[in-house]
């Protein structure tokens, strides 16, 4: 069982790998072909349901071009969305 700290600390990093990767403006795929993980765990890092090594934050922290210790700032996770975001529309408004 995990304790309650190291949840919120997983919590820190889960909000923080999304937040500068969506600010970078790249999709998880892109991250973790680029870190070298598999895509479902960079998912779990995000949703703070998985221990990360350290091995695997500093590759997460060189692709995003922050120093590691940035990814344990306090941040919280935004609420879950189910389901795949919605196409844009056209600027046409189809």
């Amino acid at each position: 069982m995990i304790d309650a700290r190291l949840e919120e600390v997983l919590r820190f990093i889960g909000a923080n790998v999304r937040r500068i990767r969506l600010k970078r403006g790249m999709t998880q795929q892109d991250l973790a072909e680029a870190a070298g993980i598999a895509l479902r765990f960079l998912q779990e890092i995000e949703r703070a349901k998985t221990n990360v090594g350290v091995a695997v934050l500093v590759k997460l922290a060189d692709v995003l071009g922050v120093p590691p210790g940035v990814l344990f700032r306090r941040r919280e996770l935004p609420e879950v969305k189910r389901g795949r975001p919605r196409k844009a529309r056209s600027p046409g408004g189809s």
